[in-house]
């Protein structure tokens, strides 16, 4: 694995921290990013911005607006984007969009691609992505898929009940997995459809997403046959080409947050005194801040390669499971230290390191818990020994 950055990756960096600390830094409270969340004006400004500055969607081939980056590039520009919770939103690397557009790139038809990807990546709309599922359905399990889809005629019709679904709100389109004869099969719908009916938004201990986070009904969708994204019955084979880069880039922009966290911890232990001294001097202080540093480092590391197994064209299905456990666990131990060192302001909203506890801490749950990976993780080790 060659870990020399690409001139283009390298320029690219620099741009996205001086956009991210001269441009959205400063809108974080102002613009109400703390507490309540981003809101769709806000959104569209920040992508306005970026868009002016060349850095909107760079994530994307050169056909769609962005830089035709390698999954290790893009690793780069991610983790500087994700300085401020801000940043991913504002060049429209965000999630569920980012994933969606990855998930369209690879399989979407002409026609679909120039109906949902090219006005998702202009940032001219949003999307949601509607997998999870509550009273017993799909979440953890895809196999418990409950929301299903029958044919009549040249149309199918969709029913079923989604919740924790982000974006929802305002959303333009979603991409729906429903069970059909066969397997599953993924469809894209039009959320502005009187049958896709938003049942309640909920609340929740993270507040960084446009749209939140809401209880979908899905009452009789009908929806063409031209809307079925890739082949029928293929969902769940199409679900691991979107899930297994998505915790990746989860990853990458947590990465850029939990930085942001130890940066502002490390600078308030150099000039706060107690006991005679800066806190960074006292022992246990300094050990934190020495922890964050390894447990970044190794969080880069097991990032960049999973990345670079992704572009020799595997599936890294297991490496990405291994850097969401990882990512997930250890960027959570730097933001919570962040926290400690800050003390009492560390729990105020005076600093953004309380938001970014309580957002990476969800992080441990959505994209799969890290149980459920460590499960699979047992599973594969357990084939792989039999066959042996």
């Amino acid at each position: 694995m060659d870990f020399s950055r690409t001139e283009l990756e390298l320029e690219l960096e620099t741009r996205v921290h001086s956009f991210i600390a001269e441009i959205v830094v400063p809108r974080e409270r102002t613009a109400g990013a703390l507490g309540s969340g981003p809101t769709d004006e806000l959104r569209r400004e920040l992508q306005a911005l970026a868009r002016k500055a060349g850095l909107l969607a760079p994530h994307l081939s050169r056909e769609f607006g962005g830089y035709g980056l390698s999954f290790r590039q893009t690793a780069t520009v991610l983790r500087a984007a994700g300085y401020s919770l801000l940043g991913p939103l504002a060049l429209n690397v965000a999630a569920p969009d980012e994933g969606n557009m990855h998930l369209l790139e690879k399989i979407a038809s002409p026609a679909q691609l120039e109906r949902y990807l090219r006005p998702l990546a202009a940032g001219e709309i949003r999307s949601c992505f509607l997998m999870t599922e509550p009273d017993g359905g799909a979440g953890s399990d895809p196999r418990m898929l409950r929301t299903s889809a029958r044919r009549v005629g040249d149309e199918w019709i969709i029913e079923g009940r989604k919740w924790l679904i982000t974006g929802a709100l305002g959303a333009a389109f979603g991409i729906v997995m429903a069970r059909t004869d066969h397997g599953a099969t993924m469809f894209l719908i039009d959320m502005a459809d009187p049958a896709v009916r938003l049942e309640r938004m909920l609340e929740t201990l993270d507040s960084s997403m446009v749209g939140g986070h809401a209880v979908v009904v899905l009452d009789g969708v009908h929806v063409s046959s031209d809307q079925v994204l890739g082949a029928v019955n293929e969902g769940f084979r199409y679900a691991q080409v979107r899930l297994a880069p998505a915790r990746l880039t989860h990853c990458m922009r947590w990465w850029g947050a939990a930085k942001r966290a130890h940066d502002v911890a490390a600078r308030y232990a150099a000039r706060r005194e107690a006991f005679g001294k800066a806190l960074i001097e006292h022992e246990g202080v300094g050990f934190m801040l020495a922890d964050n540093l390894i447990d970044l480092q190794q969080c880069l590391l097991i990032i960049d390669h999973t990345a670079w197994v992704l572009d020799q064209g595997n599936p890294a299905t297991s490496e990405s499971s291994m850097a969401k456990i990882a990512c997930s666990e250890a960027l959570f131990r730097v933001a919570d230290r962040a926290l400690q060192i800050l003390g009492g302001a560390g729990i105020t909203r005076d600093h953004p390191v309380e938001q970014i506890f309580r957002e990476i801490r969800a992080f441990r749950i959505y994209d799969g818990p890290s149980e459920v990976h460590r499960w699979s993780l047992a599973g594969h080790l357990v084939r792989e020994l039999r066959d042996g």
